[in-house]
């Protein structure tokens, strides 16, 4: 297994990929287009919300309101940004491998805490999870867990004795029971609960960079690992659960990314602990069932379904878990899609949000983002049939292929010179679950911080940029960030 990109390139040589005439010229058109994209989105919006209110989002297409403001945070949080983007790209391309892993969840864990207190500790930390929606809500009455989870689909209809919080009843227990959990061992209050969405959600910087190194070439990790840490969607990850969720599942894939390829030494409990996680994030949010999606592009890249029958036991043990405690997943998600039209998911209108939607993401991901996609999408073919061809063998992503300089000149384009299809079919797949996500009517509005499980797996596309450009995207994608938490108090 490489440990530099100098190392991965001299086992693993490639020529340079033909150049893309205009290609820069059309990165930029791309963030243009998206500037102008959002501007649209947002300007119909505000006038069907001035209209009829029916979008029930003050700043749309975000679940935001206009609310200019500076607060402890905005000092260290421009610290950060400038920190990132002058010695990112340098240090991301020359520390120790494990350095970049642990300094990526660092530096994106700082990032998330810095833009939370822009609102300050308690508005933009300890009274998140404390809302009238919230999680925190409902603590108190899992004093019976057994007793609670036997019931549990009996109180997600508004029209029900009793019904849950908003996100409660949205969601499968694992997501309430999280914060049972912290409030059994101490850890109660909405301090807590926002630092542990902070700092596990975090960790999905870690988690995406193990996977891209596993699926994608150690110097395709390295050039995405700025654009993760500098992620507008840390706004989100900080303190929403949603963010959480997106790190449970991120972890899942990075683990199936690792058992896949061979690059860990017990791949079997490797590709089971996979699967737990994967299970859980089920039971954690009804949407994560479209993880699968990406999943199977892991599988697809490495060539194997070798795993896939312990991912799969895996992913059954943990719903045979919840079975057996007396929670139905599919009664409840039944019960959920009744819930989501008796309330403000009845009147949002598909024919805004279907846009709304992906503007949202737009937003989240970041400009640099946008322009990364452009350039996966414009490689996606090609990628594909290599890979529908064997013209990437089976094995090639295999340890020992990679020591050994067995993947064929120009098979797996990890280097400098041009993007790795891995990382292209990995994008490709991100993109495929959105869309399914937007299609699927049961994401009108909020998917800031809904679809983080899955933009996540977008924002790797920015290593497909040139590098001599990195430090420019950077800049962009944190002014991105800074010009929303200071103009903008978002909802979550």
């Amino acid at each position: 297994m490489p440990t530099s990109p100098a190392a991965e390139d001299r086992t693993c040589p490639s020529p340079p990929a033909p150049p893309e005439r205009g290609g820069r010229r059309w990165d930029l058109l791309a963030a243009v287009g998206a500037v102008c994209f959002v501007a649209v989105v947002a300007v119909v919006g505000t006038a069907v919300e001035k209209a009829d209110g029916t979008l029930y989002v003050d700043w749309p297409p975000l679940y935001a309101d206009w609310l200019p403001h500076v607060g402890p945070g905005t000092p260290a949080a421009v610290v950060v940004a400038l920190a990132v983007v002058v010695y990112g790209p340098g240090l991301a391309g020359r520390v120790p491998w494990r350095g970049v892993v642990l300094g990526g969840w660092a530096a994106g864990m700082a990032w998330t805490w810095a833009l939370a207190l822009v609102d300050g500790w308690y508005r933009g930390v300890a009274e998140r999870l404390t809302a009238e929606h919230e999680y925190l809500r409902a603590v108190d009455r899992f004093g019976d867990i057994g007793a609670a989870l036997r019931g549990y689909t009996e109180h997600i209809l508004l029209t029900q004795p009793d019904h849950w919080p908003a996100h409660v009843s949205g969601h499968p227990p694992a997501a309430v029971l999280t914060f049972v959990g912290l409030d059994r061992i101490g850890l109660d209050g909405g301090g807590w609960a926002g630092a542990w969405c902070i700092t596990v959600g975090s960790s999905a910087v870690a988690a995406v960079l193990v996977a891209l190194r596993a699926v994608a070439g150690e110097s395709s990790a390295r050039r995405a690992a700025p654009f993760l840490v500098l992620a507008p969607a840390a706004i989100w990850v900080g303190a929403s659960a949603d963010g959480y969720f997106a790190a449970v599942a991120a972890w899942g894939l990075a683990l199936l990314a690792l058992a896949a390829t061979r690059k860990v030494r017990f791949r079997a409990v490797t590709a089971l602990g996979s699967g737990l996680l994967l299970g859980l994030g089920c039971y954690l949010s009804y949407g994560l069932t479209l993880i699968a999606v990406p999943a199977l592009a892991v599988l697809l890249i490495a060539r194997t379904a070798r795993p896939l029958p312990l991912v799969l036991t895996g992913v059954a043990v943990v719903g045979g878990l919840f079975t057996v405690a007396g929670f139905q997943w599919w009664e409840a998600y039944g019960l959920l899609v009744e819930r989501y039209y008796q309330g403000v998911g009845a009147d949002r209108p598909f024919s805004y949000w279907v846009w709304g939607n992906l503007a949202n993401a737009v937003i989240v991901t970041g400009l640099a983002t946008v322009a990364g996609v452009r350039r996966a999408v414009s490689a996606g073919p090609g990628a594909l049939r290599r890979f529908r061809t064997g013209a990437v063998p089976t094995g090639a992503f295999r340890t020992g292929a990679v020591r050994t300089g067995a993947v064929p000149t120009g098979t797996v384009r990890t280097g400098a010179a041009g993007p790795s299809d891995g990382l292209v079919v990995l994008v490709l797949a991100a993109l495929a679950t959105i869309v399914i996500a937007d299609l699927s009517g049961m994401s009108k509005a909020e998917t800031e911080r809904i679809w983080l499980p899955f933009t996540l797996w977008l924002l790797p596309a920015a290593a497909l940029l040139p590098a001599r450009d990195a430090r420019r995207w950077l800049l962009a994608q944190a002014a991105v960030a800074l010009l929303i938490n200071h103009l903008l108090l978002t909802g979550w």
